[in-house]
């Protein structure tokens, strides 16, 4: 369905509110600060690649409005992926007035629009399917009230501009300019409970990310809890009860992101951020030595034991009946060989492989071997930098993560270059702030601009915004993050040339408060002054 359902819909009109409040900054604070003014795309965000607004107005009638399968729809009642959708965009519209029962007392009038029937062109409608990278999400309306649209992350309204219940006359062509288009949360250095986690996917759908990295476990905790060793999330989570993510947790999480396109590509990183493994499998990690002895401390996992790989084939095979999507990230960055070179055993080790002193060599011998594990499973992988740039042989399906801010564009060409499949992460770490509106700092952020040939760039497939969880709990998540990254939302989705700051600002700033007054993502709703319900 993801890549082949077309229907008819409706698009709404362009007022919202303003809550210019939220944007008073001090001019002397600020490099530059963009115009609060009127863009004459009201507060479409992303911005579609191509898109004309007439003024010519409809109403839209609660008392009647109501979202069905058309007769000639090859998709329907039968389909959990559709009927889900009606009614959370049902709600999305008329929550407020349905609840007070504004509309039991109104009769619809002649001039209302009262209906929107779904139209499934595509013998197979693929409603049991997951999203991949490879699905289709372009749309194109071609009249009044026909928008025949790829079924996407966003469904049927997501594109749709809301007002006071009416709706403009709209012509719409778009489609995303990169393919991944995903957010990165970190639930090892502060725990998320789920409410949250959902909440987040909901306004990820609202933005057009379709991929949720789910950087699950760390050094700090192991909230995964593993049917095939339990003792992991046992002895590595903050709480084994409370603080950890069940299979059904995790099913249900999928779903939750499936129903909205959103792919959800977990993260086990080794063979360092380790520390929380260790805590529940004996001999996984490498003993770290002060002189001749012991220190008490563990450092990476440990590279020379066979049981090391016994086990990591055992965790993955599992990972893979878990996680339905294709790719599985295998992390690889940051690996600490202070403890290695501290410990006798490795360092014999190292002599008979013939590594000599060069511990990037160890490294590059476990990730392969872990690549080989990872390679029976059937998926592919995605590694951050670090592995490509010490020379492990990568698969020609890997999907090199580039991170490191230093030297960015000179990093994307040789990944390219080398012909690995790329996302872009290096311009978006949301984690560090600033005082003043930094997500301009992310809107002018371009993924292409590194020099390099079009079949290089092309290989360039989107990026990640990452809020790593180091100051980040449930309490301060959602404001944090939204709507900085929406800003990276729109990179990744636009057109190249959408840079105007005056008019992103526009219609951010309406875009965001269409975020907090919506009713599925709570946590955020505070920041427009709507209380909690």
């Amino acid at each position: 369905m993801f890549a082949t359902l077309k229907f008819a819909a409706l698009l709404l009109a362009v007022v919202v509110c303003w809550a210019t409040q939220d944007y008073d900054y001090n001019d002397a604070e600020i490099d530059e600060e963009p115009t609060l003014g009127d863009s004459p795309y009201g507060s479409l965000w992303p911005l579609p690649q191509k898109v004309q607004i007439s003024t010519v107005v409809f109403k839209l009638s609660g008392a009647s409005f109501h979202i069905f399968d058309a007769k000639a729809s090859s998709s329907g009642a039968s389909c959990r992926l559709l009927q889900n959708a009606y009614r959370r965009y049902d709600e999305y519209i008329f929550t407020s007035s349905r609840k007070q029962g504004q509309n039991k007392s109104k009769k619809a009038l002649a001039s209302d629009m009262s209906e929107l029937q779904v139209w499934i062109t595509s013998a197979d409608s693929e409603c049991d399917s997951y999203p991949s990278v490879t699905s289709d999400e372009s749309l194109t309306q071609y009249s009044l009230c026909k928008l025949y649209q790829y079924f996407n992350n966003n469904f049927i309204l997501h594109l749709f501009i809301f007002s006071q219940k009416s709706i403009n006359r709209t012509d719409i062509h778009d489609f995303p300019r990169f393919a991944h288009r995903g957010l990165l949360l970190d639930t090892s250095r502060h725990f998320l409970p789920i409410k949250v986690i959902l909440a987040n996917l909901e306004a990820m759908a609202w933005n057009k990310f379709n991929v949720f990295h789910w950087h699950i476990v760390d050094d700090p905790s192991f909230p995964y809890l593993s049917r095939t060793f339990p003792q992991l999330s046992q002895h590595g989570a903050y709480h084994p009860y409370t603080h950890v993510y069940t299979p059904s947790d995790v099913k249900m999480i999928i779903e939750f992101a499936r129903l909205r396109g959103i792919r959800v590509v977990p993260e086990f990183d080794t063979p360092g951020h380790t520390q929380s493994w260790g805590k529940g499998q004996k001999d996984l990690l490498t003993p770290c030595y002060s002189g001749a002895s012991p220190s008490g401390s563990f450092g990476p996992v440990n590279p020379m034991l066979n049981t090391t790989y016994d086990f990591m084939s055992m965790f993955f095979k599992e990972v893979n009946t878990v996680f339905p999507d294709a790719y599985v990230h295998l992390g690889g960055d940051e690996v600490d060989f202070s403890c290695w070179k501290s410990n006798p055993d490795i360092q014999k080790f190292m002599e008979q492989q013939g590594f000599g002193m060069d511990y990037s060599k160890l490294e590059s011998f476990y990730i392969q071997r872990l690549l080989d594990i990872v390679t029976t499973t059937n998926k592919g992988y995605m590694i951050w930098q670090e592995v490509f740039d010490n020379g492990v042989k990568l698969k020609s399906d890997t999907v090199v993560h580039v991170w490191m801010g230093n030297k960015v564009e000179e990093e994307l060409q040789k990944v390219t270059e080398a012909g690995f499949t790329t996302i872009l992460s290096a311009p978006w770490y949301l984690d560090y702030i600033s005082y003043g509106q930094d997500w301009q700092k992310f809107y002018r952020a371009e993924p292409l601009s590194f020099k390099g040939t079009d079949a290089q760039k092309k290989l360039v497939i989107g990026g990640e915004a990452c809020l790593w969880g180091e100051y980040v709990d449930a309490t301060n998540l959602t404001p944090r993050l939204w709507p900085r990254a929406s800003a990276v939302g729109e990179r990744l989705w636009s057109d190249r040339d959408v840079r105007d700051l005056n008019d992103a600002y526009s219609r951010l700033a309406k875009h965001r408060c269409r975020m907090a007054y919506k009713p599925s993502v709570q946590p955020l709703s505070a920041c427009c002054g709507h209380s909690e319900h």
